[in-house]
């Protein structure tokens, strides 16, 4: 008897894809590579679950979301280091971008010649799994253990 196979399941990923021109939009993901130049996003909340094509290089970052709803009672991210926070051997970094925007996390690969990178946010009810940071958007970058 031949067994039935199964099909490989979807991933899914909710994400916020922000611009570097200030725009966001959010939606869900089945195709994104940090090693690609571009990847889709279905739209949420749009009839037509309409599909748009994403260029990195007019991105400034990639959330990758609990919820796209995010959190409304949350307060604004703190710009300090909790300096206790246990990262393994992951290294913490705070990013700025050329708009001026600040984001702490930390990362375990960081390449300046790459696309991006990811880190992981230092907080832990935060809306936010992990994000992808466009390195042309980057305007600083410290890091610390």
């Amino acid at each position: 008897m031949a067994q039935k196979v199964q099909p490989i399941p979807r991933i899914s990923n909710y994400v916020v894809a922000r611009f570097r021109d200030g725009r966001t939009i959010k939606g869900v993901t089945h195709d994104f590579g940090p090693q690609k130049k571009f990847f889709h996003v279905t739209l949420t909340g749009e009839k037509s679950a309409k599909s748009l094509e994403v260029l990195f290089s007019e991105l400034k970052a990639v959330f990758f979301v609990k919820s796209l709803e995010g959190k409304k009672d949350h307060p604004p991210a703190k710009t300090g280091i909790n300096e206790g926070f246990k990262t393994g051997s992951a290294t913490k970094v705070r990013i700025t971008f050329f708009d001026g925007e600040t984001l702490t996390g930390t990362t375990y690969g960081y390449t300046p010649d790459r696309e991006g990178f990811f880190i992981v946010p230092l907080e832990e009810d935060s809306n936010n799994l992990r994000i992808f940071i466009i390195s042309d958007a980057v305007k600083q970058m410290e890091s610390w253990k």
